[in-house]
């Protein structure tokens, strides 16, 4: 975040938490502090993998509440399917990534990806 901060210093920052229910794949939200208006402003979601799509398209849900402006998504990692599945939904967002890997597994994991990104972040292995 410091870099964010420090790139971008007068900045609202919001904070989306959702944790991803494994069998059924959906997200559920368990913490937000997105400002309550926007006012227009562009906003940057910043997320470090883009796999099925489904998280990211609730965060847009939830941003859009506040009257966003331009919508950017910068992520690391993309699967084909979570870009497709973010396009059909959000049409209006760009998304800015590094890499798009091959697929999803059936378990909705990036192949060959970068294993679980919240795992790695909180230090569950």
């Amino acid at each position: 975040a410091f870099f964010f901060f420090f790139m971008l210093p007068g900045a609202d920052v919001g904070f989306v938490g959702l944790r991803r229910d494994e069998e059924t794949l959906d997200s559920k939200e368990y913490m937000t502090t997105v400002p309550d208006d926007l006012a227009g402003r562009p906003v940057l979601i910043l997320d470090p993998m883009l796999a099925t799509g489904g998280s990211l398209v609730h965060t847009v849900e939830i941003i859009s509440r506040s009257n966003p402006g331009p919508i950017i998504v910068v992520c690391a990692l993309a699967a084909p399917e979570g870009i497709a599945h973010f396009a059909e939904h959000c049409p209006d967002a760009r998304v800015v990534t590094a890499s798009v890997d091959s697929h999803l597994n059936e378990v909705g994991f990036i192949v060959p990806g970068l294993g679980d990104a919240g795992d790695r972040q909180f230090g569950v292995q």
